[in-house]
């Protein structure tokens, strides 16, 4: 910044310099102005590029940290009634089968160590993703006191890294507007197919269509703006409902 101040006086000095008056100007000053002068545009092209660049860098510093606070909001607001209403059948657990809510317990004790640990992070390994579900399944199936039928098929052929918490939200639905809602016959069928670097995520359910709310909850209002921030241009999230059945598909491209 200095030297560009000084560039700066320089460059107006040769300016103001009256050419009547050259007699005034010591010898060789002349070549040294007429050298100086590029210089000092090419000084500030510099200084003005470097300014920009940093200018830049900031911006999208400050939009991916802006991305990453908003990221951070929407993965806390998952699962918190789910885990609100298996405390409240825990409660009648315990004194109806001791050993019974322990195991409850120690299941919803990794799900919600699960969700604060690994749920701050960008990616985890699939796996683990996978085991989330798979509690969240033993879970309900004790929770509902009526007969479920659940598929859970796994086609996985190597190592991915996903963002946490994002295919619970669908399966959440399938059981908050499916299952909870039908006395009898409900089902719910998952597919997850990793291959060909995509994750394909399907997840079918019956429900009562006379029950039906076409609005989209804030669940997935949540999944869909994660999916913006993290997959931009790199998933798919579509929704198929015919008569009393609801289908919904995430398709998300490997993250490398």
């Amino acid at each position: 910044m200095i030297m560009m101040m000084t560039l700066i006086v320089l460059f107006m000095y040769t300016v103001e310099v009256d050419t009547n008056q050259k007699d005034v100007i010591p010898s060789g000053s002349e070549e040294f102005f007429e050298l100086l002068t590029p210089v000092f545009f090419l000084s500030l092209f510099v200084f003005l590029a470097n300014w920009i660049i940093r200018q830049i860098k900031s911006v999208i510093r400050l939009k991916n940290e802006k991305a990453q606070t908003e990221l951070l909001h929407l993965k806390s607001q998952v699962n918190p009634h789910f885990f609100f209403n298996m405390l409240n059948n825990l409660y009648g657990w315990v004194e109806k089968d001791s050993k019974k809510a322990q195991e409850l317990i120690l299941k919803l004790s990794d799900m919600m160590r699960y969700s604060i640990y690994e749920g701050e992070k960008n990616l985890v390994p699939l796996d683990k993703e996978i085991s989330y579900l798979k509690n969240y399944i033993e879970l309900h199936k004790i929770r509902y006191h009526k007969k479920i039928e659940i598929q859970f098929d796994l086609d996985i052929e190597e190592e991915y890294k996903v963002m946490p918490l994002l295919f619970i939200i669908l399966l959440e639905n399938a059981f908050k507007h499916g299952v909870e809602n039908l006395r009898e016959n409900a089902y719910v069928h998952i597919n997850m197919i990793a291959k060909e670097n995509e994750i394909h995520f399907i997840v079918e359910n019956n429900f009562d269509n006379t029950e039906l709310n076409n609005q989209p909850g804030i669940g997935l209002k949540n999944l869909k703006r994660r999916l913006e921030l993290m997959y931009p241009e790199q998933h798919s999230l579509s929704f198929i409902i015919k008569e009393d059945v609801y289908k919904a598909e995430l398709t998300l491209k490997k993250y490398d």
